[in-house]
Protein backbone atom coordinates (compact mmCIF):
# COMPACT_ATOMS: atom_id res chain seq x y z
CA UNK A 1 0.00 0.00 0.00
CA UNK A 2 2.84 2.43 0.74
CA UNK A 3 4.20 1.93 -2.78
CA UNK A 4 0.90 3.05 -4.32
CA UNK A 5 0.85 6.12 -2.09
CA UNK A 6 3.71 7.72 -4.06
CA UNK A 7 2.51 6.83 -7.58
CA UNK A 8 1.94 9.75 -9.94
CA UNK A 9 -1.58 10.92 -10.77
CA UNK A 10 -1.07 9.75 -14.38
CA UNK A 11 -0.03 6.27 -13.28
CA UNK A 12 -2.98 5.91 -10.89
CA UNK A 13 -5.43 7.03 -13.59
CA UNK A 14 -4.01 4.54 -16.10
CA UNK A 15 -4.35 1.73 -13.54
CA UNK A 16 -7.92 2.86 -12.86
CA UNK A 17 -8.70 2.82 -16.57
CA UNK A 18 -7.33 -0.72 -16.91
CA UNK A 19 -9.64 -1.89 -14.10
CA UNK A 20 -12.66 -0.33 -15.83
CA UNK A 21 -11.76 -2.03 -19.09
CA UNK A 22 -11.59 -5.40 -17.29
CA UNK A 23 -15.02 -4.81 -15.76
CA UNK A 24 -16.43 -3.76 -19.11
CA UNK A 25 -15.20 -6.99 -20.70
CA UNK A 26 -16.86 -9.06 -17.96
CA UNK A 27 -20.20 -7.27 -18.36
CA UNK A 28 -20.08 -7.62 -22.15
CA UNK A 29 -19.46 -11.38 -22.03
CA UNK A 30 -22.00 -12.00 -19.25
CA UNK A 31 -24.83 -9.95 -20.78
CA UNK A 32 -24.28 -9.51 -24.51
CA UNK A 33 -27.13 -11.89 -25.37
CA UNK A 34 -29.49 -9.82 -23.16
CA UNK A 35 -28.52 -6.40 -24.55
CA UNK A 36 -30.13 -4.65 -27.50
CA UNK A 37 -28.01 -3.80 -30.53
CA UNK A 38 -27.92 -0.16 -29.41
CA UNK A 39 -26.71 -1.13 -25.88
CA UNK A 40 -23.98 -3.38 -27.27
CA UNK A 41 -22.86 -0.67 -29.63
CA UNK A 42 -22.76 1.99 -26.87
CA UNK A 43 -20.74 -0.29 -24.57
CA UNK A 44 -18.28 -1.24 -27.33
CA UNK A 45 -17.82 2.41 -28.35
CA UNK A 46 -17.22 3.64 -24.76
CA UNK A 47 -14.83 0.73 -24.12
CA UNK A 48 -12.87 1.38 -27.29
CA UNK A 49 -12.55 5.08 -26.41
CA UNK A 50 -10.89 4.29 -23.07
CA UNK A 51 -8.70 1.60 -24.66
CA UNK A 52 -7.51 4.06 -27.35
CA UNK A 53 -6.78 6.71 -24.73
CA UNK A 54 -4.64 4.23 -22.81
CA UNK A 55 -2.82 3.20 -25.99
CA UNK A 56 -2.18 6.82 -26.98
CA UNK A 57 -1.07 7.73 -23.43
CA UNK A 58 -3.71 10.43 -23.07
CA UNK A 59 -3.35 12.72 -20.06
CA UNK A 60 -5.25 12.03 -16.85
CA UNK A 61 -8.00 14.58 -17.51
CA UNK A 62 -8.98 12.95 -20.83
CA UNK A 63 -8.80 9.48 -19.29
CA UNK A 64 -11.06 10.64 -16.48
CA UNK A 65 -13.71 11.82 -18.99
CA UNK A 66 -13.47 8.52 -20.90
CA UNK A 67 -13.87 6.50 -17.71
CA UNK A 68 -16.90 8.53 -16.60
CA UNK A 69 -18.53 7.95 -20.00
CA UNK A 70 -17.86 4.18 -19.77
CA UNK A 71 -19.21 4.07 -16.22
CA UNK A 72 -22.47 5.71 -17.37
CA UNK A 73 -22.97 3.06 -20.04
CA UNK A 74 -22.22 0.26 -17.59
CA UNK A 75 -24.82 1.58 -15.17
CA UNK A 76 -27.45 1.40 -17.94
CA UNK A 77 -26.60 -2.03 -19.37
CA UNK A 78 -24.77 -3.89 -16.56
CA UNK A 79 -27.82 -5.38 -14.84
CA UNK A 80 -26.87 -7.16 -11.58
CA UNK A 81 -23.21 -7.35 -12.68
CA UNK A 82 -22.80 -3.57 -12.41
CA UNK A 83 -22.83 -1.75 -10.12
CA UNK A 84 -21.50 -4.50 -7.85
CA UNK A 85 -20.99 -3.91 -4.11
CA UNK A 86 -17.68 -4.66 -2.44
CA UNK A 87 -19.60 -7.03 -0.14
CA UNK A 88 -20.66 -9.12 -3.14
CA UNK A 89 -17.13 -9.16 -4.52
CA UNK A 90 -15.78 -10.29 -1.13
CA UNK A 91 -18.32 -13.11 -0.92
CA UNK A 92 -17.37 -14.27 -4.41
CA UNK A 93 -13.68 -14.14 -3.53
CA UNK A 94 -14.08 -16.24 -0.39
CA UNK A 95 -16.33 -18.75 -2.15
CA UNK A 96 -13.77 -19.27 -4.90
CA UNK A 97 -10.96 -19.47 -2.33
CA UNK A 98 -12.93 -22.07 -0.33
CA UNK A 99 -13.51 -24.18 -3.46
CA UNK A 100 -9.80 -24.06 -4.32
CA UNK A 101 -8.78 -24.95 -0.75
CA UNK A 102 -11.24 -27.86 -0.59
CA UNK A 103 -9.97 -29.12 -3.94
CA UNK A 104 -6.34 -28.96 -2.85
CA UNK A 105 -7.20 -30.63 0.46
CA UNK A 106 -9.18 -33.43 -1.19
CA UNK A 107 -6.69 -34.30 -3.93
CA UNK A 108 -3.23 -32.91 -3.16
CA UNK A 109 -2.21 -31.71 0.31
CA UNK A 110 -4.11 -32.03 3.58
CA UNK A 111 -3.26 -30.57 7.00
CA UNK A 112 -3.15 -33.13 9.80
CA UNK A 113 -2.57 -32.81 13.54
CA UNK A 114 -0.87 -35.57 15.53
CA UNK A 115 -3.26 -36.33 18.42
CA UNK A 116 -1.42 -38.99 20.46
CA UNK A 117 2.15 -40.08 21.17
CA UNK A 118 2.05 -43.44 19.41
CA UNK A 119 4.67 -42.07 16.96
CA UNK A 120 6.83 -40.32 19.57
CA UNK A 121 9.64 -39.33 19.37
CA UNK A 122 9.45 -39.17 15.56
CA UNK A 123 6.27 -37.09 15.83
CA UNK A 124 4.88 -35.53 18.96
CA UNK A 125 1.28 -35.75 19.99
CA UNK A 126 0.16 -33.56 22.85
CA UNK A 127 2.94 -33.59 25.42
CA UNK A 128 3.76 -31.68 28.58
CA UNK A 129 6.54 -29.74 30.24
CA UNK A 130 6.46 -29.86 34.03
CA UNK A 131 7.94 -27.15 36.28
CA UNK A 132 9.20 -28.41 39.62
CA UNK A 133 9.07 -25.05 41.41
CA UNK A 134 7.38 -21.67 40.74
CA UNK A 135 10.72 -20.06 39.90
CA UNK A 136 10.99 -22.38 36.87
CA UNK A 137 7.65 -21.27 35.41
CA UNK A 138 7.66 -18.94 32.39
CA UNK A 139 6.73 -15.30 33.03
CA UNK A 140 3.69 -13.70 31.39
CA UNK A 141 5.60 -12.46 28.33
CA UNK A 142 7.35 -15.80 27.88
CA UNK A 143 4.03 -17.62 28.29
CA UNK A 144 2.54 -15.56 25.46
CA UNK A 145 5.56 -16.23 23.25
CA UNK A 146 5.46 -19.97 23.96
CA UNK A 147 1.74 -20.04 23.21
CA UNK A 148 2.37 -18.60 19.73
CA UNK A 149 5.54 -20.48 18.79
CA UNK A 150 5.08 -23.95 20.32
CA UNK A 151 1.38 -24.05 21.24
CA UNK A 152 2.02 -24.17 25.01
CA UNK A 153 -0.99 -23.65 27.30
CA UNK A 154 -0.25 -23.19 31.02
CA UNK A 155 -1.87 -25.30 33.76
CA UNK A 156 -1.24 -24.22 37.36
CA UNK A 157 -2.78 -26.07 40.35
CA UNK A 158 -2.66 -24.57 43.86
CA UNK A 159 -3.25 -26.32 47.18
CA UNK A 160 -6.80 -26.07 48.64
CA UNK A 161 -5.48 -27.20 52.06
CA UNK A 162 -2.35 -28.21 53.95
CA UNK A 163 -1.12 -31.76 53.41
CA UNK A 164 0.66 -34.31 51.23
CA UNK A 165 0.00 -34.50 47.48
CA UNK A 166 -1.61 -37.84 46.57
CA UNK A 167 -2.07 -39.29 43.06
CA UNK A 168 -5.18 -41.50 42.55
CA UNK A 169 -4.51 -44.51 40.32
CA UNK A 170 -6.97 -46.43 38.13
CA UNK A 171 -10.68 -46.12 37.39
CA UNK A 172 -12.82 -47.29 34.49
CA UNK A 173 -12.52 -44.09 32.43
CA UNK A 174 -8.80 -43.58 32.91
CA UNK A 175 -6.58 -43.20 29.86
CA UNK A 176 -3.43 -44.52 31.53
CA UNK A 177 -2.38 -45.05 35.14
CA UNK A 178 -3.65 -41.80 36.70
CA UNK A 179 -7.34 -41.70 37.57
CA UNK A 180 -9.60 -39.59 35.32
CA UNK A 181 -13.23 -38.99 34.41
CA UNK A 182 -14.66 -38.01 31.02
CA UNK A 183 -16.80 -34.89 31.45
CA UNK A 184 -18.41 -32.19 29.31
CA UNK A 185 -16.17 -29.32 28.27
CA UNK A 186 -15.55 -26.69 25.61
CA UNK A 187 -13.27 -26.60 22.59
CA UNK A 188 -11.85 -23.14 21.82
CA UNK A 189 -13.88 -21.98 24.84
CA UNK A 190 -17.06 -22.21 22.71
CA UNK A 191 -17.75 -25.57 21.02
CA UNK A 192 -19.20 -28.36 23.22
CA UNK A 193 -16.90 -31.36 23.50
CA UNK A 194 -15.68 -34.01 25.95
CA UNK A 195 -12.57 -33.59 28.06
CA UNK A 196 -10.76 -35.52 30.78
CA UNK A 197 -10.91 -34.34 34.36
CA UNK A 198 -7.90 -35.38 36.42
CA UNK A 199 -8.12 -35.02 40.20
CA UNK A 200 -5.16 -34.99 42.58
CA UNK A 201 -5.59 -34.80 46.34
CA UNK A 202 -3.95 -32.67 48.99
CA UNK A 203 -4.62 -34.97 51.92
CA UNK A 204 -8.45 -35.30 51.50
CA UNK A 205 -9.07 -32.17 49.42
CA UNK A 206 -9.38 -32.48 45.61
CA UNK A 207 -7.64 -30.22 43.11
CA UNK A 208 -8.60 -30.81 39.47
CA UNK A 209 -7.57 -29.94 35.93
CA UNK A 210 -9.32 -30.55 32.60
CA UNK A 211 -7.38 -31.48 29.48
CA UNK A 212 -8.18 -32.84 25.96
CA UNK A 213 -9.08 -36.54 25.79
CA UNK A 214 -5.81 -37.52 24.11
CA UNK A 215 -3.51 -35.49 26.36
CA UNK A 216 -0.87 -37.67 28.06
CA UNK A 217 -1.38 -36.59 31.68
CA UNK A 218 0.67 -39.55 32.96
CA UNK A 219 3.72 -37.97 31.32
CA UNK A 220 3.23 -34.71 33.23
CA UNK A 221 2.70 -36.52 36.55
CA UNK A 222 5.78 -38.67 36.01
CA UNK A 223 8.01 -35.66 35.27
CA UNK A 224 6.69 -33.75 38.30
CA UNK A 225 6.56 -36.47 40.96
CA UNK A 226 8.01 -39.85 39.92
CA UNK A 227 10.98 -39.36 37.63
CA UNK A 228 13.76 -40.65 39.93
CA UNK A 229 16.25 -39.41 37.33
CA UNK A 230 14.87 -41.53 34.47
CA UNK A 231 13.46 -40.20 31.22
CA UNK A 232 9.75 -40.72 30.61
CA UNK A 233 8.48 -43.78 28.82
CA UNK A 234 5.54 -46.04 29.71
CA UNK A 235 7.82 -48.75 31.13
CA UNK A 236 9.56 -46.32 33.50
CA UNK A 237 6.22 -44.92 34.62
CA UNK A 238 4.87 -48.40 35.30
CA UNK A 239 8.03 -49.35 37.20
CA UNK A 240 7.79 -46.21 39.35
CA UNK A 241 4.16 -46.96 40.23
CA UNK A 242 4.89 -50.62 40.99
CA UNK A 243 7.74 -49.50 43.26
CA UNK A 244 5.35 -47.26 45.17
CA UNK A 245 2.93 -50.14 45.63
CA UNK A 246 5.64 -52.63 46.58
CA UNK A 247 7.09 -50.25 49.16
CA UNK A 248 3.67 -49.60 50.69
CA UNK A 249 3.64 -45.92 49.73
CA UNK A 250 -0.11 -45.99 49.05
CA UNK A 251 -3.29 -44.93 50.81
CA UNK A 252 -6.98 -45.26 49.97
CA UNK A 253 -9.10 -42.15 49.50
CA UNK A 254 -12.56 -41.36 48.11
CA UNK A 255 -12.12 -39.72 44.71
CA UNK A 256 -15.03 -38.62 42.52
CA UNK A 257 -17.36 -40.84 44.52
CA UNK A 258 -15.30 -44.03 44.48
CA UNK A 259 -12.59 -45.39 46.78
CA UNK A 260 -9.23 -45.44 44.98
CA UNK A 261 -5.69 -46.33 45.92
CA UNK A 262 -3.45 -43.27 45.83
CA UNK A 263 0.32 -42.96 45.51
CA UNK A 264 2.00 -40.94 48.23
CA UNK A 265 4.40 -38.46 46.60
CA UNK A 266 6.19 -37.24 49.73
CA UNK A 267 5.54 -33.67 48.63
CA UNK A 268 3.87 -31.55 51.33
CA UNK A 269 2.28 -28.18 50.58
CA UNK A 270 0.46 -25.47 52.47
CA UNK A 271 -2.80 -23.79 51.43
CA UNK A 272 -2.24 -21.63 48.36
CA UNK A 273 1.13 -23.13 47.47
CA UNK A 274 1.76 -24.63 44.04
CA UNK A 275 0.77 -28.30 43.86
CA UNK A 276 1.47 -29.01 40.22
CA UNK A 277 2.60 -26.83 37.33
CA UNK A 278 2.93 -27.83 33.67
CA UNK A 279 2.35 -26.59 30.13
CA UNK A 280 0.25 -28.53 27.62
CA UNK A 281 2.18 -28.63 24.33
CA UNK A 282 0.26 -29.04 21.09
CA UNK A 283 0.85 -32.00 18.80
CA UNK A 284 2.87 -31.71 15.60
CA UNK A 285 0.87 -30.35 12.67
CA UNK A 286 1.73 -31.76 9.25
CA UNK A 287 0.98 -31.35 5.59
CA UNK A 288 0.11 -34.77 4.13
CA UNK A 289 0.73 -35.68 0.49
CA UNK A 290 -2.52 -37.20 -0.81
CA UNK A 291 -1.37 -37.25 -4.43
CA UNK A 292 1.62 -39.61 -4.75
CA UNK A 293 -0.11 -42.82 -3.72
CA UNK A 294 -2.43 -42.50 -6.70
CA UNK A 295 0.57 -43.35 -8.90
CA UNK A 296 3.08 -45.22 -6.72
CA UNK A 297 2.62 -47.85 -4.03
CA UNK A 298 3.36 -47.03 -0.40
CA UNK A 299 6.89 -47.90 0.67
CA UNK A 300 7.88 -49.67 3.87
CA UNK A 301 9.28 -47.04 6.24
CA UNK A 302 6.95 -44.26 5.10
CA UNK A 303 4.96 -42.27 7.57
CA UNK A 304 1.50 -43.60 6.78
CA UNK A 305 -1.82 -41.75 7.06
CA UNK A 306 -5.03 -43.75 6.67
CA UNK A 307 -8.72 -43.77 7.54
CA UNK A 308 -10.17 -46.00 10.24
CA UNK A 309 -13.80 -46.37 9.15
CA UNK A 310 -13.35 -49.85 7.65
CA UNK A 311 -11.03 -51.25 10.32
CA UNK A 312 -13.01 -53.50 12.70
CA UNK A 313 -13.20 -52.18 16.28
CA UNK A 314 -11.63 -48.81 15.36
CA UNK A 315 -14.45 -47.88 13.01
CA UNK A 316 -17.11 -49.12 15.41
CA UNK A 317 -15.59 -47.48 18.47
CA UNK A 318 -14.18 -44.20 17.12
CA UNK A 319 -15.82 -43.70 13.74
CA UNK A 320 -14.06 -42.72 10.53
CA UNK A 321 -10.93 -40.83 11.61
CA UNK A 322 -7.46 -40.16 10.22
CA UNK A 323 -4.58 -42.04 11.91
CA UNK A 324 -0.85 -41.86 11.38
CA UNK A 325 1.56 -44.75 11.99
CA UNK A 326 4.60 -46.09 10.14
CA UNK A 327 4.14 -48.55 7.30
CA UNK A 328 5.94 -51.78 8.23
CA UNK A 329 4.30 -54.44 6.06
CA UNK A 330 3.00 -54.60 2.47
CA UNK A 331 0.92 -57.39 0.86
CA UNK A 332 2.63 -60.78 1.18
CA UNK A 333 5.20 -59.72 3.80
CA UNK A 334 5.82 -62.09 6.71
CA UNK A 335 6.13 -60.14 9.98
CA UNK A 336 7.45 -61.07 13.41
CA UNK A 337 8.50 -59.23 16.58
CA UNK A 338 11.48 -60.49 18.54
CA UNK A 339 11.76 -57.79 21.14
CA UNK A 340 13.16 -55.20 20.58
CA UNK A 341 13.53 -55.91 16.84
CA UNK A 342 10.79 -56.03 14.19
CA UNK A 343 11.42 -58.61 11.47
CA UNK A 344 10.15 -58.47 7.88
CA UNK A 345 10.53 -61.54 5.71
CA UNK A 346 13.01 -63.09 8.13
CA UNK A 347 15.33 -60.08 8.43
CA UNK A 348 15.45 -57.03 10.70
CA UNK A 349 13.23 -54.44 9.05
CA UNK A 350 14.88 -51.58 7.14
CA UNK A 351 13.71 -48.49 5.28
CA UNK A 352 13.51 -45.91 8.06
CA UNK A 353 15.88 -44.50 10.67
CA UNK A 354 13.16 -45.19 13.26
CA UNK A 355 13.48 -48.96 12.61
CA UNK A 356 17.20 -48.96 13.41
CA UNK A 357 16.78 -46.69 16.44
CA UNK A 358 14.10 -48.94 17.90
CA UNK A 359 16.15 -52.07 17.24
CA UNK A 360 19.08 -50.58 19.19
CA UNK A 361 16.87 -48.68 21.69
CA UNK A 362 18.64 -45.46 20.80
CA UNK A 363 17.66 -42.33 22.71
CA UNK A 364 13.92 -42.25 23.44
CA UNK A 365 13.19 -45.17 21.08
CA UNK A 366 12.28 -48.09 23.36
CA UNK A 367 12.16 -50.91 20.79
CA UNK A 368 9.34 -53.00 19.35
CA UNK A 369 7.13 -55.11 21.62
CA UNK A 370 4.94 -58.12 20.97
CA UNK A 371 1.20 -57.81 20.98
CA UNK A 372 -0.78 -59.30 23.86
CA UNK A 373 -4.23 -60.91 23.96
CA UNK A 374 -6.78 -58.21 24.73
CA UNK A 375 -10.54 -58.68 25.16
CA UNK A 376 -11.10 -55.24 23.60
CA UNK A 377 -9.30 -56.27 20.39
CA UNK A 378 -10.35 -59.65 18.98
CA UNK A 379 -7.90 -59.22 16.05
CA UNK A 380 -4.82 -58.85 18.29
CA UNK A 381 -1.72 -60.49 16.78
CA UNK A 382 2.11 -60.54 16.63
CA UNK A 383 2.32 -62.38 19.96
CA UNK A 384 5.70 -63.73 21.09
CA UNK A 385 6.81 -66.44 18.63
CA UNK A 386 3.99 -65.68 16.16
CA UNK A 387 4.54 -64.88 12.49
CA UNK A 388 1.80 -63.23 10.42
CA UNK A 389 1.38 -62.62 6.68
CA UNK A 390 0.02 -59.32 5.38
CA UNK A 391 -3.07 -60.01 3.19
CA UNK A 392 -3.20 -59.09 -0.53
CA UNK A 393 -5.35 -55.96 -0.09
CA UNK A 394 -3.94 -54.75 3.20
CA UNK A 395 -1.05 -53.04 4.95
CA UNK A 396 0.43 -53.40 8.43
CA UNK A 397 1.05 -50.16 10.32
CA UNK A 398 2.78 -49.73 13.70
CA UNK A 399 3.73 -46.84 15.93
CA UNK A 400 7.35 -45.83 16.50
CA UNK A 401 6.48 -45.67 20.22
CA UNK A 402 5.66 -49.37 20.33
CA UNK A 403 5.31 -49.47 24.13
CA UNK A 404 2.50 -46.90 23.97
CA UNK A 405 0.79 -47.54 20.65
CA UNK A 406 -2.50 -49.18 19.78
CA UNK A 407 -1.62 -50.23 16.25
CA UNK A 408 -1.78 -53.15 13.82
CA UNK A 409 -0.75 -55.54 16.59
CA UNK A 410 -4.22 -55.00 18.09
CA UNK A 411 -6.69 -53.97 15.39
CA UNK A 412 -5.21 -55.72 12.37
CA UNK A 413 -4.56 -54.50 8.84
CA UNK A 414 -5.30 -51.25 6.97
CA UNK A 415 -7.44 -51.84 3.84
CA UNK A 416 -5.62 -50.60 0.73
CA UNK A 417 -8.62 -48.46 -0.25
CA UNK A 418 -8.33 -46.45 2.99
CA UNK A 419 -4.73 -45.31 2.50
CA UNK A 420 -4.60 -41.49 2.42
CA UNK A 421 -0.96 -40.47 1.99
CA UNK A 422 2.36 -39.72 3.62
CA UNK A 423 3.51 -36.73 5.69
CA UNK A 424 5.52 -34.07 3.87
CA UNK A 425 6.52 -31.40 6.39
CA UNK A 426 5.91 -30.42 10.00
CA UNK A 427 4.72 -26.81 9.70
CA UNK A 428 3.90 -26.20 13.37
CA UNK A 429 4.99 -25.85 16.14
CA UNK A 430 8.26 -24.03 15.56
CA UNK A 431 10.59 -26.49 17.28
CA UNK A 432 13.66 -28.47 16.23
CA UNK A 433 11.27 -30.91 14.49
CA UNK A 434 9.99 -28.17 12.13
CA UNK A 435 10.66 -29.03 8.49
CA UNK A 436 10.71 -32.19 6.37
CA UNK A 437 8.79 -35.01 8.05
CA UNK A 438 10.88 -38.06 9.06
Amino acid sequence: MLFGLFDSVEKKMRANAANWLELSSKVYHYRRDLMTDAERGALQQATETVRRQLRDKADSSKLKLGIESLEGVLRRVGGTHYPKSSWTENVEFFLVAAIVILGVRAYFVQPFKIPTNSMWPSYNGMTSEAFLKPADEPGRLQEALRMVTVGAWPCRLDAPADGEVLIPIGGAESRGYVHSRIVAGRSWLVLPTQVRKYTLLVDDQPVSVRVPLDFDFDWAVYDAFLTEGKAFNPENLGAAIRHKFDSGAIVTRDVDGEPLRCIRTGKYVKTGERVFSFDKLTGDQLFVDRFSYNFVKPTVGDGFVFRTGNIPVLGERYGDQYYIKRLVGTPGDVMEVREPVLYRNGRPISGSAAFDRNAHRTGHYTGYFNGHPDDRYPNAQLFAGQKITVPPAGYLAMGDNSANSQDGRYWGFVPAKDVVGRPLVIYYPFTTRWGVAP
